[in-house]
């Protein structure tokens, strides 16, 4: 048993290093971040706002309309997304201070790759562990179980609400996009592969070492 909650909360913990890490090096591409992320990121470049702040306000406000959506199956454990928010937040401003920008295409390139591939381990790490959710993906959860639609088709229109919105702020206040492009796409369409890809290769191992499957 404490080898079992060893290996869950070790893989969780390590998820969410990975998954910040994915994130900002996505952003480092220069060639538009992940669908989520762009809101807090376009707020944060047109007004000047710290990003991981920024990014702070916007999982709040996820994880204030999750709790609304789940109402009657709220518990006080779903909580601990707030705490949880302001750690992850933190890693995106020691991530962000420490890895330069890319400033040329083999660059960008190799960081949006990067970028995509580590943020699928990380929220496949994460979430395979069933721990706190990170808002992000509890959203998506809620919406899911409100909605009676599959997961992946409210991940989709998430994302492109989340799209809308940052075109939206950059054509008002900075006259064009901000933070979306080409490496946004490639997010939409990329995490989502690598975390199946993670999934049927390591699943059902991890399960087992966490103790959440018996073999």
């Amino acid at each position: 048993m404490k080898n079992t909650t060893i290996w869950r909360t070790g893989l969780y913990t390590f998820g969410l290093l990975i998954l910040a890490l994915g994130i900002i090096l996505n952003t480092k591409s220069q060639l538009g971040v992940s669908p989520i992320i762009s809101v807090p990121y376009s707020f944060s470049a047109v007004f000047g706002l710290n990003f991981g702040n920024a990014s702070l306000v916007m999982y709040c406000i996820l994880a204030a309309i999750e709790y609304l959506l789940e109402w009657e199956r709220f518990k006080l454990y779903d909580l601990l997304q707030i705490p949880l928010s302001i750690v992850f937040t933190r890693f995106f401003n020691l991530f962000g201070a420490l890895l330069p920008e890319a400033t040329n295409v083999p660059e960008k390139a190799a960081c949006l790759i990067a970028g995509i591939i580590l943020t699928g381990i990380g929220a496949a790490m994460s979430m395979n562990a069933r721990l706190v959710p990170n808002p992000g993906d509890g959203i998506v959860q809620a919406i899911s179980d409100r909605v009676k639609k599959p997961t992946g088709f409210c991940k989709n229109c998430l994302d492109v609400g989340c799209v809308c919105t940052t075109l939206l702020v950059g054509f008002l206040f900075a006259g064009h996009p901000v933070g979306v492009g080409i490496g946004t796409i490639a997010a939409m369409i990329g995490v989502g592969r690598v975390i199946a890809l993670y999934n049927h290769l390591f699943l059902e191992k991890t399960k087992l070492q966490m103790g959440i499957m018996e073999g």
